[in-house]
């Protein structure tokens, strides 16, 4: 270690205990917790300085604790060291607003793919709900965080960026090539699957999606639909006002979810009468893929009773974060608040659960195709399949919720 470097980390570890012991003893916490944590800290980078096998990289080695601190916390939580940062910034001033349309978050330590928006360019490369990203523009994804995978993706139209996929049921990652493009927001895709029963394919909660749906719904009443299905499979996009929007459409009292941080004041959104559009029967589709301010829409029916859950957990992303400057330049996406429902459950920690449980995994074989045959067509496929398929009558969750309006009819909220 060079002359400089020794002098930098003495220096810190001196601004560190001098910091944690002047606050212990003037009692500026009352706990000292964070104090004590500050020294642990200090006497590590020591150790490290003086023990190591190789002579360290310092600012490497004080990055990579900070990205461990933040992912620590929860998946969505990031450190971008002072390069990231600025050339985050530079992305919004340059307004390059090309993206590949992967909602993404972390599992067993790697990038996984939560939904795919249709016709983007991650679709368009076959990457499905569930695949793993080992790398992204070269970079390993075992120590990235999704703000740092969010920010390597984004870039001008036009331009590519390499990921590496390891897709269900495989072991080694395939190169791919994704193509950054602006994404228009998927539209609701309206779809008569009854005599009285309208499917409504919700594949993001964009800000205007709600009264779009409340249109939609307005048609339906008029053409004699009594039924409404919500289908929010891959539906990971948007912020959580409007599903809280989507939510008042439905719902005639009661509380649609609430808002809680350390730092952040409670806020209860409730249901306001005068906003519901539909008092007819309605269910819900929903699955693995189905995230943040869908969940809240979903969660808010089950709890108020308003209707069926129909599917699997959901994925488990209701938050918010907040962007916070450090004075070196770098930067942090913090978690600050999360979602509730009216019982008081998180909706980041527990997903939101189905009242009837059904696996499509009976859709993702319909074309009679086993898993043998696929991996060994896989090579020879000039075409990937969709990731996200149209409704189709042999759809089990679909089935499942028409099946269950022909049972006696809740009574409303």
């Amino acid at each position: 270690m060079n002359r400089a470097a020794r002098i930098s980390i003495i220096a810190i570890s001196v601004v560190i205990f001098c910091y944690a012991g002047l606050g212990h003893v003037l009692g500026r916490t009352t706990d000292d917790k964070a104090y004590k944590s500050l020294t642990v800290y200090g006497e590590v980078l020591q150790k490290i300085q003086n023990d190591y096998v190789d002579d360290p990289n310092i600012p490497l080695v004080t990055a990579g604790s900070l990205h461990g601190l933040l992912e620590s916390l929860d998946p969505q939580s990031s450190y971008l060291t002072p390069r990231e940062y600025a050339e985050y910034k530079q992305k919004i001033a340059t307004n390059a607003a090309g993206e590949t349309g992967l909602t993404m978050s972390k599992r067993s330590g790697y990038i996984v793919a939560v939904s795919v928006v249709p016709e983007s360019p991650a679709e368009k490369a076959g990457i499905h709900s569930g695949d793993f990203l080992e790398s992204v523009a070269g970079f390993t994804t075992r120590e990235m965080s999704v703000g740092q995978a969010l920010n390597l993706l984004r870039g001008l139209p036009g331009t590519s960026v390499k990921v590496g996929v390891i897709r269900s049921g495989k072991a080694e990652p395939e190169e791919v090539d994704l193509v950054r493009e602006k994404l228009t927001p998927a539209k609701l895709q309206p779809v008569k699957v009854d005599s009285d029963v309208l499917a409504i394919r919700v594949l993001s909660l964009e800000p205007g999606r709600a009264e779009e749906l409340r249109t939609r719904l307005a048609d339906a009443e008029k053409q004699g639909v009594h039924k409404i299905i919500l289908d929010l499979r891959n539906c990971g996009r948007g912020p959580a006002s409007e599903g809280i929007a989507a939510a008042r459409l439905f719902i005639t009292s009661g509380t649609i979810a609430t808002l809680r941080g350390q730092t952040v004041s409670p806020q209860v959104f409730a249901a306001e009468p005068n906003k519901v559009a539909w008092r007819g029967p309605v269910s819900i589709l929903m699955d693995a893929t189905t995230s943040g301010a869908a969940e809240i829409l979903a969660s808010a029916l089950e709890v108020n009773r308003r209707g069926d859950l129909v599917g699997e957990r959901t994925f488990g992303l209701a938050s918010e974060q907040k962007l916070i400057t450090l004075d070196d330049g770098s930067a942090l996406i913090l978690t600050v608040a999360n979602y509730y429902n009216s019982s008081g459950k998180s909706i980041l920690e527990e997903g939101v659960v189905p009242t009837e449980v059904v696996r499509a995994a009976a859709l993702d074989n319909a074309d009679g195709s086993d898993d043998d045959d696929a991996t060994t067509n896989s090579a020879t496929q000039t075409q990937t399949p969709p990731a996200i398929k149209p409704l189709s009558p042999d759809d089990p969750l679909l089935k499942k919720a028409i099946e269950l309006f022909k049972t006696p009819v809740k009574k409303a909220a």
